[in-house]
This record gives structure tokens, sequence and C-alpha cells, in this order.
């Protein structure tokens, strides 16, 4: 346990945030598995809609340092060609 005043000011910030980049992280993960499942399913009309509300997820995740623009554009990538490869 830290005895530094302004360590444990830290640690409560790093909690705060660890929430909130563990909640968007899930709401990022749950948005690409119903994309893939849209895309296992052969529903591209729905597919579609959730593959923008995923990138939307993705993108806003870039922007508040959830995780790194280059994993995100992976990502986003590998959904859109999914997407593509449909009938």
């Amino acid at each position: 346990m830290a005895n530094i005043k302004s360590q444990k000011k830290r640690n409560i910030t790093n909690k705060k945030a660890n929430l909130r980049n563990s909640s968007f992280k899930s709401k990022a993960r749950t948005a690409i598995k119903k994309v893939e499942a849209d895309v296992s399913a052969n529903d591209k009309v729905n597919a579609v809609k959730d593959l923008n509300l995923a990138i939307s997820l993705l993108d806003k995740a870039v922007v508040k340092g959830v995780w790194h623009h280059k994993t995100v554009a992976r990502e986003k990538s590998r959904l859109q060609l999914k997407v593509n490869e449909m009938k």
C-alpha cells in the first residue's frame, strides 16, 4: 500500500480509468461479435448496420486512448473484409 499522498490519489484515478476503459472495451468487443454473428448467419443488412456501429465504437476507442490506432485499423479492416465477402 502506498504511503505517499499523491500515489494514493493516482491509485484512485487509475481505478476509475480502468473501469471506464474496460467498460468501453467490452462494448466494442460486443459490437465486433455482433458483426461476426451476422456474417456467419449470412445477414448482410444487419451486418452492415452493426459494422457501422462497431467502426464508430472503435474510432472512439482510439480518440479516448483505450486502444492503439493500428490495432483498431487492423480490426476494422478484418471486419470490413468479412462483410464485403458476403453474397
